[in-house]
């Protein structure tokens, strides 16, 4: 983008003529400090020490690429040397509305007295001795004579020790700017003698209204979908967005739309890939395969549906952690809104993990001779291995089997969080168990496990018919469905009504989602073999049992504050206080309606006081 005074561009006027084209990064580069964008930090340094006359000999810029270090060095130069004809500019300043004597000449590197180098093709102390030798010399028209090197860090250890001198006690008429991506490479010796700036990542959100603003300079109609597109895909670099920008306009060859983005970028469909993580949250392997071969047919590279994956796991998880994330633009509407669904279902530990195997996944499948294979046994090990419980729930699932090995109704591995104790102990459902498949569990816990091929049908939970007594007894059997997003719908978002076997009526939390109703009842009859019915209510109904867990919680922690020996070690520990209550030896166990398979909540159903 360019100032108000600036000449016009030749290129600005449709490309008219016999004029070349110049892409959108050279077009529109800022030439003053009105122009630079997210460097809020920067012109306010500089406008400060040139407001004060407390100017260094010397700056050095870094910052990842693309982020305008050399844009900038030469803004420096200009404003060193802004000269009005009349003479009405009588010092270095920031504020230049119109071009001055030797503004053009300096933003098109031809000035005699701003001199710029890249030291990657001058590294040697030859180059440098020039420097040296020219630099005593006054400037030939300007105020200074400016020194710009880019990438400084490719200058060799003689070159730095040979600038050393110079650069510590300069004449009164040079400046230095230096730019450089790896600061950790120019010796400290040098940094101590420089004033430094960091110029930071563009946000996404900021990068979308400059490419917005420049496409509607170019005529160019673009959906806001896309922008969020390649303002995420350039990560903060100006640069990389505009000639991003500039190669989608040529692919479009008309409006540019996101899908046209995506299958320039070679990026698979936000929808799609949002689908493949429901897939997997549901343990439906057979639907995440399906769903990964349909993307990769399409021309999606698997590595790239990964990172996608990645890239929402991550966005799933700051959305978890910072709920006010979920309203950043520069995400699509279906992202964000899906993202808190799923940010309030599923646990730290279960995202934790997930984004662990995709981290390691990305790097085999960039390995393997066969990619698309590899990234689908990457979400068959997320599917099945990824909710392994942690140490202390392992350590709590032999106590409650008196030392020996886990097992879910008589037999069955027990890998997840869920203590096998807690499952057998519930309150009998029916004189026929519930049958469960000996393959390890889904990662997030879905309706029906996961399986690789064709299952035998007592492994689809189309099991003989299941009396279910109670509303609790409903919820420790969506647990032992390993059914998470389930599970944590039936504790934390509904309220119980009525409850009669085939027939549960609920009233919703007004976080609750509206679609999970709709298949309730579905998946209640393909655990039970019986038909069931679930009514939205319009009447208050009983607390939710997170509630009921949370308050009973909180009233052991304020029993065990009462006790005098818990006085006492507060007493003498300004500021500790009770985080938790367990119990050394536990009691009878009982009904278990909080098996943790995947929720935050304690995995024995008891809130966390009888461990």
């Amino acid at each position: 983008m360019t100032d108000a005074g600036a000449p016009p561009d030749p290129d600005s006027a449709g490309q008219a003529g016999n004029a070349p084209y110049r892409v959108l990064a050279r077009k529109y580069r800022p030439s003053s400090f009105d122009d630079l964008i997210g460097q809020e930090a920067v012109v306010r340094t500089v406008s400060n020490a040139f407001e004060t006359g407390r100017i260094p000999q010397a700056w050095i810029l870094t910052g990842v690429r693309g982020v305008g270090k050399t844009t900038t060095a030469r803004i420096l130069a200009r404003a060193l040397n802004y000269e009005m004809p009349d003479g009405s500019v009588k010092g270095p300043t920031i504020h230049m509305p119109t071009l001055g004597v030797h503004c053009q000449a300096i933003m098109e590197s031809r000035h005699m007295d701003v001199l710029e180098m890249d030291a990657a093709s001058h590294t040697g102390v030859d180059d440098v001795r020039q420097i040296n030798d020219s630099v005593r010399y006054a400037p030939a028209s300007a105020r200074f004579k400016v020194y710009i090197i880019d990438e400084v860090h490719m200058l060799s250890t003689a070159a730095f020790n040979a600038f050393l001198k110079t650069l510590e006690e300069p004449p009164e008429h040079a400046k230095f700017v230096f730019a450089t991506t790896e600061i950790r490479k120019v010796p400290v010796t040098v940094l101590s003698r420089c004033q430094r700036f960091d110029l930071r990542r563009v946000e996404a959100d900021v990068l979308m209204k400059h490419l917005a603003s420049i496409a509607a300079k170019e005529d160019v109609e673009i959906e806001p979908e896309a922008l969020g597109i390649i303002a995420r895909a350039a990560e903060g670099s100006v640069r990389d967005s505009l000639s991003l920008l500039d190669q989608a306009i040529a692919h479009a060859a008309g409006q540019v739309k996101a899908d046209a983005v995506r299958q320039m970028l070679g990026l698979a469909d936000r929808t799609r890939v949002i689908d493949l993580f429901e897939s997997l949250a549901r343990g439906d392997i057979a639907s995440a395969f399906k769903e990964f071969r349909d993307q990769y047919d399409v021309g999606a590279d698997p590595i790239v549906v990964l990172s996608d994956l990645a890239e929402f796991v991550n966005f799933v998880t700051r959305v978890k952690v910072i709920p006010a994330t979920a309203d950043n633009v520069a995400y699509g509407e279906t992202e964000r809104v899906r993202a808190k669904e799923f940010a309030s279902k599923i646990s730290m530990r279960v995202l934790s993990r997930t984004w662990q195997m995709l981290l390691k996944g990305i790097a085999e499948v960039q390995a393997a001779t066969r990619p698309a294979a590899a990234a689908e046994m990457v979400l068959v090990r997320i599917a099945y291995v990824a909710d392994l419980p942690t140490p202390d729930e392992a350590i709590r699932m032999l106590e409650q089997n008196g030392g020996g090995s886990p097992v879910v109704n008589g037999g069955s591995s027990a890998r997840s969080g869920a203590p096998a104790a807690s499952v057998a102990s519930a309150a009998p459902m029916s004189a026929a168990p519930v049958r469960m498949p000996t393959a390890s569990a889904p990662a997030f816990g879905g309706g029906a496990r996961p399986q690789m091929a064709a299952p035998a049908p007592d492994t689809q939970g189309a099991a003989p018919q299941l009396r279910i007594a109670s509303f609790t007894q409903l919820v420790a059997l969506a647990g032992q469905k390993r059914d998470i997003m389930t599970k944590s719908a039936l504790e934390g978002d509904m309220r119980l009504v009525r409850f009669e076997e085939g027939r549960l009526e609920v009233a919703l939390e007004p976080n609750a989602s509206k679609t999970m109703i709709s298949e309730l009842a579905k998946k209640f009859e393909l655990w039970t073999g019986r038909r069931w019915t679930v009514i939205v209510s319009n009447e208050q109904g009983q607390p939710t049992l997170r509630s009921v867990n949370q308050a009973a919680k909180q009233e052991h922690a304020r029993t065990a504050e009462a006790d005098p020996r818990v006085q006492e070690v507060l007493s003498r520990f300004p500021g500790a206080k009770v985080v938790e209550v367990r119990r050394l030896a536990p009691e009878t166990p009982e009904t278990d309606i909080n098996a943790d398979y995947g929720s935050d909540d304690p995995p024995d159903g008891s809130d966390g006081d009888d461990l």
